[in-house]
C-alpha cells in the first residue's frame, strides 16, 4: 500500500515456515515506513480476553497524546474495527472491519483519528498491540460500540442476534459518535475499504 490509499491498512506479514513451524516479521520500521506507515511505536500492550463475545472499545485518545496503534491477536480471534471520528472527513463515522487471529497472523494499523475496538470471536482471546504515545488518562476517549449512527446503520459485530457482548462498566457508557467534538484534524486520505 501507499501513503495515498487508506489510512487504516491490514496487514499480512508473510510467515516462513518448514517442519519445526514458523517464522514472521511483525515489525519493521524500514518495512513499515514502505506501506506509508511513519509513527515511533513507544508501547506494547497486552490483553487477555477469557469469555467469547468481549468487546473492547471503541477507544481512542485525543491530542496531544493521540496514538497509532499496530493491533495482532496472539491467541484465538478477534474481529478488529476503526472508525474514522476526524473532523471534516468525508468518510466520518465510517467503518472498517478485519478478522485477526492467531492461525492468520494479520494485523491492522489503526492510526491517530480513528477509534478503535475489537470483538473477541473464542475464549480465551489474547491481543497484542504498539501504540505511538503513552497511556494518558486525561486524554482517554472512546464512542459506544453500538451506536446506530455509526456506518449508517451501525457496526456489524460478528454475533448472534440478540447476544450482547460482555463490556466493562466504562464502555457500556461511552457517549455517542453525534455528542462527540472531534479534536482529530482530517489528513486528506478517505477511509477505504480494507485491502
Amino acid at each position: 500500500m501507499s501513503i495515498a490509499q487508506s489510512p487504516v491498512q491490514l496487514i499480512r506479514p508473510k510467515r516462513h515456515g518448514d517442519a519445526r513451524g514458523w517464522f514472521t516479521e511483525v515489525y519493521s520500521e524500514a518495512t513499515f515506513a514502505k506501506l506509508g506507515i511513519d509513527c515511533r511505536f513507544v508501547q506494547d500492550n497486552h490483553s487477555l480476553s477469557v469469555p467469547k463475545f468481549t468487546l473492547r472499545g471503541l477507544h481512542f485518545q485525543t491530542p496531544p497524546h493521540g496514538q497509532d496503534k499496530l493491533v495482532r491477536c496472539i491467541r484465538g480471534a478477534i474481529f478488529d474495527v476503526a472508525v474514522d471520528v476526524r473532523k471534516d472527513s468525508p468518510t466520518y463515522g465510517q467503518w472498517v472491519g478485519a478478522e485477526l487471529s492467531a492461525e492468520n497472523g494479520h494485523q491492522l494499523f489503526v492510526p491517530i483519528g480513528f477509534a478503535h475496538a475489537f470483538l473477541t470471536l473464542e475464549d480465551d482471546c489474547e491481543v497484542s498491540y504498539k501504540c505511538s504515545d503513552l497511556y494518558a488518562p486525561t486524554c482517554d476517549g472512546g464512542v459506544r460500540w453500538n451506536d446506530p449512527e455509526i456506518g449508517a446503520g451501525g457496526i456489524d459485530w460478528p454475533m448472534p442476534s440478540g447476544v450482547t457482548p460482555e463490556l466493562s462498566a466504562k464502555d457500556a457508557v461511552l457517549p455517542l459518535l453525534a455528542d462527540f467534538d472531534s479534536p482529530f484534524p482530517y489528513d486528506g486520505r478517505p477511509l477505504a475499504p480494507l485491502a
